[in-house]
């Protein structure tokens, strides 16, 4: 069902070409994406009405979301369901609200203050999947560390559903009126892009947007980086597991069940010092797949090309691998896990021990589940309050602290060669 690379005895100069990795090429969707965005940019609501059609097979004449269906989504959403959410926005909430930065002043010297202030976005777009899954979570993972960072205009979109009259899944709906977010889009893939990028109908342009989707998703807001923010190309989900023989089978081969059942293209990779262990995880997986309610998408996934299990000889070695895969998920299931993921520098989130899977932080764990895939862990991070934030340097300078570094100024300006910026400090001092 999944394959074996066997590294151990190698000499691998870069790991990233050995490592499982999904071919994800997000280059080859570029045409077909364009095309979806020039049509939202110039024609609006009626091409995005057309592609409703088209991919997600409804008529939506009304793009957004009623008040009184988010209403009714809540009202009838199950009660187990409903304390399991809150549950996720008070842990998610609180690690938001710590991550909060206060203004940091500087006094460079006398008379001359420099002020570093984060200033929320005015409007963000958030993008929830609902293609094979319906992500309710992933209203909570971008909802509220937008709302904690002080974002007054929040606006929502996810896939109208043919099942449920053409609106989103009516858990993500109660989701959205649970978190009091009332701006609610049926638009999906990369027409909701062009949504919130350009505007169109009652969705005004946004300033971010943010979540996680498919190719098409990610390709689209590659394209419109620079109209607008976005926080990373959020593609196909994957875990990497570092493990030694002190893991569990059963819990490794659960794990990298829970991730294979999101996406046939999902990556899922085990790295082991042990035989023993990769025997006995194959052996769970063929048992487990069998039973869970995905089967042919999970088979599909684990026996891809972006799906293996990685023999190292080493747990130093099996970190140079992990650290080159640069995982969405890492998981370290060893003896010392902690010790061992301070050696790691690229990951999304790192889960410790036989006790914390990636399942956890997909929902309840207080940390964010949006997470840059594709090896993009080397220089992305996940979604937090600081996505939501801008940084600015409010500067403020007395005449007497100006008059103390105007010679500087000037001579700088003038080996730029560019007289007007000294004249413009000179000109204050001039009786």
């Amino acid at each position: 069902m999944i394959r074996r690379i066997d590294l151990r005895g190698a000499t691998v100069d870069d790991y990233r070409t050995v490592v499982p990795r999904a071919d994800f090429d997000v280059e080859a969707a570029v045409p077909a994406v364009h095309a979806i965005l020039e049509a939202v940019r110039t024609r609006g609501v009626e091409a995005i009405r057309e592609f409703n059609a088209r991919f997600d097979r409804v008529d939506t004449p009304q793009l957004r979301v009623p008040a009184a269906a988010l209403a009714d989504a809540l009202e009838q959403l199950d009660p187990a369901i409903r304390a399991a959410l809150e549950e996720s926005i008070r842990r998610l909430r609180m690690t938001c609200e710590a991550e909060l930065e206060g203004d940091v002043v500087t006094d460079v010297a006398a008379g001359a203050r420099v002020v570093h202030r984060k200033v929320p976005m005015n409007r963000v777009g958030l993008y929830v999947p609902g293609g094979l899954a319906p992500l309710v979570s992933s209203v909570v993972m971008n909802v509220v560390p937008a709302q904690t960072a002080g974002v007054p205009a929040i606006a929502l979109a996810s896939p109208p559903q043919a099942e449920f009259g053409g609106l989103p899944h009516p858990t993500i709906l109660a989701a959205c009126a649970l978190l009091g977010v009332d701006e609610v889009y049926a638009v999906g893939g990369a027409q909701a892009v062009g949504m919130f990028a350009y505007g169109a109908g009652e969705c005004a342009k946004v300033d971010l947007i943010t979540g996680p989707g498919n190719i098409y998703v990610a390709t689209a807001k590659r394209l419109v980086r620079g109209q607008v923010g976005i926080d990373s190309e959020a593609g196909p989900t994957e875990i990497a597991i570092l493990a030694d023989d002190t893991a569990t089978p059963a819990f490794v081969a659960a794990d990298l069940l829970s991730q294979a059942e999101h996406d046939p293209m999902a990556g899922a990779v085990l790295v082991t010092t042990s035989v023993t262990l990769a025997d006995d995880v194959e052996a769970e997986l063929e048992k487990q797949v069998a039973a869970t309610r995905h089967v042919e998408r999970v088979r599909t996934a684990l026996g891809g090309p972006q799906s293996g299990i990685v023999l190292v000889d080493d747990l130093e070695q099996g970190v140079r691998a992990v650290d080159a895969y640069a995982a969405e998920h890492l998981e370290i299931q060893t003896r010392d896990a902690a010790d061992w993921a301070a050696k790691v520098s690229n990951a999304g989130a790192i889960f410790l021990g036989s006790h914390t899977p990636v399942s956890l932080g997909d929902y309840c764990a207080g940390s964010n589940h949006v997470l840059p895939t594709g090896g993009c862990a080397c220089h992305s991070s996940g979604l937090s309050v600081r996505a939501f934030l801008r940084s600015q340097h409010v500067v403020d300078y007395s005449a007497a602290a100006l008059a103390e570094v105007a010679d500087h100024v000037v001579t700088l300006a003038e080996a730029e060669d560019l007289p007007g910026h000294g004249a413009a400090v000179r000109v204050r001092f001039e009786s």
